[in-house]
């Protein structure tokens, strides 16, 4: 049976704000708002965009008395959705975020607190991804305490993402166009990192990501496998890199996370990056 519980934030709430872009998938939304209610997030936070649902998505939203709820008249994508949202509702700390997740009653302090403690610019969660087949809430209660001091400095994801607003100043937001499909974040991490921002992913903040659902149902409208990338083939020119440069980046990325996940399990008996697909959780 699943567990519901108050938790009571201590992280200003003027100091923050949640934004996330829908596309149908109405079902994960409601989760996903009701975890964080659940959390103690007063819903006023909550800046959500609808790019043009053709479920009941747009009803259920105007149906909440949230901080902003925007309605495009067509799929403008991930980057025009989350900079409508972090426009609307202004704050020191901007979550952006997918809306297949759910989030644990540490989620927020944890993420904000080590950001500021680390005087980082960009912090990721701690996720596991798959189906909710384990006690979510149980490993989360338990390892947001027990990871609380682990940080892989230097990389951050975007199922979720706080951002500073001296981020926006210096970086600019995301870009704002409709053809990226969901490589708008490879291209603002990008820019983050040229800057000089600095990024990282706390163990003191956990949410389970349920996967991809939205870019998933995306890929079945264009006829595409699961597998096949969603965005344009050549979005990557945009990062003016050569192919090489591209190559080895991902090859020190993939050694680092592996470095990471095994001084992880060492310590803790599992990694910040789990997968729930089978009968038990694994580790990246």
């Amino acid at each position: 049976m699943a567990r519901h519980f108050k938790y009571v934030q201590f992280i200003d709430q003027m100091n923050y704000s949640i934004t996330f872009a829908c596309y149908n998938q109405i079902d994960y939304t409601k989760k996903c708002i009701s975890s964080m209610t659940d959390a103690g997030i007063p819903i006023d936070r909550l800046a959500i965009v609808d790019n043009a649902s053709s479920d009941e998505t747009w009803s259920y939203l105007q149906s909440l008395q949230l901080g902003a709820a925007i309605r495009n008249a067509d799929n403008l994508g991930c980057g025009v959705a989350w900079n409508q949202g972090a426009l609307a509702l202004q704050s020191e700390w901007t979550i952006i975020m997918n809306n297949d997740v759910i989030v644990s009653p540490r989620w927020l302090d944890g993420l904000i607190g080590t950001a500021e403690k680390n005087n980082l610019d960009i912090i990721s969660p701690a996720m596991i991804e798959g189906p909710l087949n384990y006690d979510f809430l149980d490993f989360a209660e338990k390892s947001s305490v027990n990871a609380r001091n682990v940080l892989r400095a230097g990389w951050a994801h975007a199922v979720c993402l706080a951002v500073h607003k001296r981020v926006w100043k210096e970086v600019g937001y995301f870009r704002a166009t409709p053809k990226l499909l969901g490589y708008e974040d490879t291209i603002f991490f990008h820019e983050a990192r040229l800057a000089g921002m600095s990024v990282g992913t706390t163990g003191a903040s956990w949410l389970h990501h349920y996967g991809s659902i939205t870019q998933s149902a995306m890929k079945r409208e264009r006829g595409l496998q699961t597998s096949d990338d969603l965005g344009y083939r050549y979005n990557h020119r945009l990062l003016h890199q050569s192919w090489f440069n591209r190559k080895m980046d991902k090859v020190r990325l993939n050694r680092q996370l592996r470095a990471w996940s095994a001084s992880e399990q060492a310590s803790l008996g599992h990694s910040l990056w789990g997968n729930s697909s089978g009968s038990v959780l694994t580790w990246n």
